[in-house]
This record gives C-alpha cells, sequence and structure tokens, in this order.
C-alpha cells in the first residue's frame, strides 16, 4: 500500500455506553508509516478509540475505515474480523498471554490457527522475532518465570508474528515497573525507525515527543488538539493541553 494512501479514517465517529457517550464525534485520517501517539487524561476515550480501530467495540454513528473495511458495516462476518485482527494487531496493558503455554508456543499460536502456517514456519518466524525483541533465549520459558517487561516484549513479538501492517498498542507500559519501561519502549523506537504503522495510547510523553509523527489530545471524547509533536508540546493551543502538560511537568 502507496505511502500517501489513508490506512485509517474516521468522521465523526460515536461511541456510547447506554446514555454514557465516550466518544462525541472523532475525525482525523492516519496514514502508512505513521507513529501516532495519543494522549490524554483517564477516561477521556482514548482506549475506547483504539478498541474500535480493530472492532474490539463496535461504533453508533459516524463512519470508520480501516485498511478499506467499513467497521460500520453490518455484513462484517468473523472471517472478515479474523482477516482484519491479524493486519491490525494489538498489544494490551496486561499482556494477555497463555500461562500454561511456552513464549514459544504463545507466538506460534495465532499463525498456525489464523493464517493458516505451518508449524514450522510459525516457529522460524517466532524465533526470529524473539531474537528481534531481545529474548532469544525466553523460547521455552513460561509467563509467569519472566518479569513485566519481558512478558511486555514477547507479547510485541506475538504481534509481529501475525506480519501486521498496523500495531495498536494500549498504554503498553502502565503496567510496568518503571525500571522496566525503558526495555519496551526502546523495542517501540525500533519498529517505528523501520517503518510500522503504529498507533500508541500512552503516558510515556517522552517517546510521544521524540518517536511520534502525530500527537493526538484526547479530551472529554474528542479530539482537542492534534499535528506534529514539536509542535503540540512547545506551543499547545488548547488550554486543557496546557494545563494536561502541567500537571506532568510541574517544572
Amino acid at each position: 500500500m502507496p505511502d500517501n494512501i489513508p490506512i485509517i479514517v474516521c468522521e465523526n465517529l460515536r461511541k456510547s455506553y447506554g446514555s454514557l457517550e465516550v466518544l462525541k464525534g472523532v475525525t482525523g485520517t492516519l496514514h502508512k508509516g505513521d507513529v501516532v501517539s495519543v494522549i490524554g487524561p483517564s477516561g477521556c476515550g482514548k482506549s475506547t478509540f483504539l478498541r474500535c480501530l480493530n472492532r474490539l467495540e463496535t461504533i453508533n454513528g459516524g463512519r470508520l475505515e480501516v485498511l478499506g473495511v467499513d467497521m460500520a458495516s453490518p455484513r462484517i462476518n468473523q472471517k472478515v474480523l479474523r482477516q482484519l485482527r491479524s493486519k491490525v494487531s494489538m498489544v494490551f496493558q496486561h499482556f494477555n498471554l497463555f500461562p500454561h503455554l511456552t513464549v514459544l508456543e504463545n507466538l506460534m499460536l495465532a499463525p498456525q490457527k489464523v493464517l493458516k502456517s505451518s508449524s514450522s514456519e510459525c516457529k522460524q518466524q517466532a524465533l526470529l522475532y524473539l531474537d528481534k525483541v531481545g529474548l532469544g533465549d525466553k523460547a521455552h520459558y513460561y509467563p509467569d518465570q519472566l518479569s513485566g517487561g519481558q512478558k511486555q516484549r514477547v507479547a510485541i513479538a506475538r504481534s509481529l508474528c501475525m506480519k501486521p501492517e498496523v500495531i495498536l498498542f494500549d498504554e503498553p507500559t502502565s503496567a510496568l515497573d518503571p525500571e522496566l519501561v525503558g526495555e519496551v519502549l526502546t523495542v517501540m523506537r525500533t519498529l517505528a525507525q523501520e517503518g510500522m504503522t503504529m498507533v500508541v495510547v500512552t503516558h510515556e510523553m517522552q517517546f510521544a515527543r521524540e518517536v511520534s509523527n502525530l500527537v493526538l489530545f484526547f479530551n472529554r471524547g474528542v479530539i482537542e488538539e492534534q499535528g506534529d509533536p514539536k509542535k503540540v508540546f512547545t506551543n499547545p493551543q488548547s488550554e486543557r493541553l496546557k494545563a494536561f502538560l502541567s500537571r506532568l511537568n510541574p517544572n
């Protein structure tokens, strides 16, 4: 897909849970190779937006198109969803590794089930991506033998095994002890440098500033400000964004 072709398009995107409207009209366009950091206060709709992008949540209004798939279409079936989610992978806060499977088995499972790849091909790919995230020596460990940072790197390697076009990260470092955050961000920086399209809900402002090419500031269910991170962080226009950044950097 050419770099100038939008891969995610949303127009007036809305999502409600009963009477609670969480997304109140989100509009934006993301392109191949974008590294997008989604920032904002808790409860502003960041994670809900992310979950809509691979239809873990269904939208209630507006338009959302991901890799050419109309996410509002009632005709989307499980086969289409499986295909879409193989291309739009997601890394969660809490790893979601199967505790009874080894690291290698965790990585091989989805490509075998969804992509119908052979066992030997899956194993080769899994070992390749474990090396990529610096865990080539942990293939036969079980998740409970790993640190939190190692589990999250395994989760990233698992996503890469699906050869996705986009990876969604939902606060991937928020469940980690501070000393483990760096090892995960290092892997994510490498992926960004290699051209992986990424949408990252994060509280890591340094990552957002240095690695992203686009920052979206969510507030009360809408994108209140967006743009180049250098401009967004050094010269915020929204009073709410100014207050948000000042709370994070009181000095």
